[in-house]
């Protein structure tokens, strides 16, 4: 029988590279010392013996795992979903790897998630989709380790850092454009409540209508999903439709727009409909749906800035933000901005 596998060690990067030991420990951790043509060769090494860093053993010697907590509610969501994936991405890019933990609906938050977290050695955590049912794990883990939150609004937790999108200026910019394409009256059919991210969106909406002197009406809340736009957009039917329904997101819009077919009523022309996510495929609904896109790409490295500026002492660049502006997607589901 042939032995197992063995995994390559340093000591065999260093046999291939022709270099000591501790010139591929330099290359690994400070490659800026180490002369050109020796990183070259060590890094041609690494990459015909497939080396990787054992993190455990490095874990011992430095009391540092290189590896990041990330805490979600296993939303199949756009935004939280493409905020995984963007911290996932950032973190790789930076040297971490992700230890992904989902808090589910009847977990014993305390004692199992945040226990399994800080069991993990995880250097520090992040928190998405933040909602009020996940505060409990939150602020049992906020209690011993780093935690930054990509939220709209704080969770309840002590300790806990928050970087995240202006859903509020999202909001605005979404009735700003109504205002000027001529609508008068605009419904929000809400999102979740508990959900920080829609009371913001909300709270963005009630501000931005008074500011422009418009009948604003908020429906709902609903649950994030195309049925529960469909269901509000039917009940706006049969009671009298606004110039323009705003929905909490792109999955209720959807629903929106497909309860607004089903009574041959023409979008922009009799209602005009607004999302927010910019979900994969708005642009190919019918009519294409304007939005409000998410930077999700820098919201993933800024988070992961953030926590490892803790995690270091360190404060952030000057001039850093902590929140990042969103941008409406104009597209053909509104009417035409007026000129004069």
């Amino acid at each position: 029988m042939d032995p197992a596998p063995r995994r390559p060690s340093m000591a065999d990067v260093a046999s291939r590279a022709g270099v000591s030991y501790q010139t591929v420990s330099r290359v690994l951790n400070e490659p800026g010392i180490v002369r050109p043509d020796t990183r070259t060769r060590v890094q041609q090494a690494i990459t015909e013996l497939g080396y990787t860093r054992n993190r455990a053993a490095r874990a011992l010697k430095t009391t540092r795992s290189s590896l990041i907590g990330m805490l979600t509610d296993g939303s199949a969501l756009f935004g939280p979903a493409e905020t995984t994936t963007a911290i996932e991405s950032a973190a790789r890019e930076a040297g971490y790897s992700v230890l992904l933990t989902t808090v589910g609906a009847h977990d014993d938050c305390e004692r199992e998630i945040g226990a399994e977290l800080l069991g993990s050695g995880a250097d520090g955590v992040l928190v998405v989709a933040a909602h009020e049912g996940m505060v409990p794990a939150v602020a049992a883990v906020a209690r011993s380790t780093p935690v930054v939150a990509v939220s709209a609004q704080a969770p309840r937790a002590p300790g806990v850092e928050v970087v995240g999108v202006d859903q509020q200026l999202g909001a605005l910019q979404v009735i700003e454009h109504l205002a000027r394409t001529g609508a008068r009256s605009v419904v929000h059919a809400a999102g979740p409540q508990d959900w920080f991210d829609a009371r913001a969106r909300l709270e963005g909406f009630e501000h931005a209508v008074e500011l422009h002197g418009l009948d604003g009406t908020v429906v709902g809340p609903g649950d994030w999903t195309p049925r529960a736009g469909y269901d509000l957009a039917n009940d706006l039917v049969r009671e009298g439709l606004p110039d323009a329904i705003f929905a909490a997101n792109d999955m209720m819009a959807i629903g929106v727009l497909h309860a607004l077919h089903e009574h041959r009523l023409r979008i922009p022309e009799d209602v005009a409909v607004v999302g927010f996510d910019n979900t994969l495929g708005a642009e190919f609904q019918v009519p294409s749906l304007t939005t409000v896109s998410q930077p999700f790409a820098d919201l993933g490295r800024l988070a992961l800035q953030r926590l490892l500026c803790l995690l270091e002492g360190h404060e952030l660049p000057p001039g850093t933000p902590s929140t990042l502006p969103p941008r409406l997607v104009v597209r053909r589901s509104t009417r035409p901005e007026r000129t004069h």
